[in-house]
């Protein structure tokens, strides 16, 4: 199995971690970005220009901005866009490829823990599975709809995580925690939760933790004051139609 993969960026250069396992070639237009590809792969194939798809399954990494002036020859065997807003149907107007799968990784794929929406067509589903499935978890959706909607869960929620992580050292460090070692728990912290939560309803994780007019419960009782749940139902709503006006 032959892979290419056309943008190196940020996302793309986090996917390499787990694809370099394959034959893959990389296709990166910047010399820069060349010149760190080759510090952190050295025997990485890297052209500047886009080769005949003819013998690869093609992944497109690169800004949904610069899709309209994507040109390419040849027929893929299949085709892998990560591309945000860029529907199956412009996909299939502009590049010709035997079958088609969109994907929606994050960038916990630079430690190979992303978890990576895709939908399309069934015939490149188990193939495209494997190839994303070497940098995280993979969850195939029955839709582009609901593709658009888990793109706030796998590619905007990291950084609502984030927001959480430094707000949540912000209040350490006010009350006289070490910098340094507040984010170094927060860490574990999260962690440890995302594996627990594999088995447990948040619900009743939440229910374990609070005992009656304890720690635990005084703080919901803030975070409620503040309506964090209403702003993060927002900010997945925000997510989704921002993805639908790219359309």
């Amino acid at each position: 199995m032959k892979l290419l993969l056309i943008g190196a960026g940020n996302m793309g250069g986090a996917m390499l971690q787990g694809l370099q396992s394959y034959d893959i070639s990389v296709v990166e237009a910047y010399p820069k970005r060349v010149n760190e590809l080759k510090t952190i792969y050295p025997n990485l194939k890297i052209m500047s220009q886009i080769p005949p798809l003819d013998d690869y399954i093609v992944i497109l990494a690169i800004k949904p901005q610069s899709f309209d002036a994507l040109h390419v020859e040849g027929r893929a065997k299949g085709l892998i866009s990560i591309l945000a807003g860029v529907k199956l149907e412009k996909l299939k107007a502009k590049v010709d490829a035997k079958f088609y799968v969109r994907a929606m990784p994050n960038m916990a794929a630079l430690v190979q823990k992303s978890a990576t929406s895709l939908c399309g067509d069934l015939e490149l589903k188990d193939e495209a599975m494997k190839i994303l499935g070497s940098f995280g978890k993979c969850f195939w959706l029955e839709s582009e709809n609901e593709l658009d909607i888990a793109t706030g869960l796998a590619g905007s929620a990291p950084a609502w995580i984030a927001l959480v992580a430094e707000a949540l050292s912000d209040g350490a460090v006010n009350l006289g925690l070490k910098r340094d070692i507040s984010y170094k728990y927060i860490a574990a912290l999260f962690e440890g939760v995302g594996v627990v939560l594999q088995d447990e309803h948040p619900a009743l994780l939440k229910d374990k933790v609070t005992s009656p007019n304890g720690t635990t419960i005084a703080g919901i009782a803030k975070l409620e004051e503040g309506r964090v749940r209403d702003s993060f139902i927002k900010a997945m709503r925000a997510s989704y139609q921002k993805t639908k006006d790219m359309d």
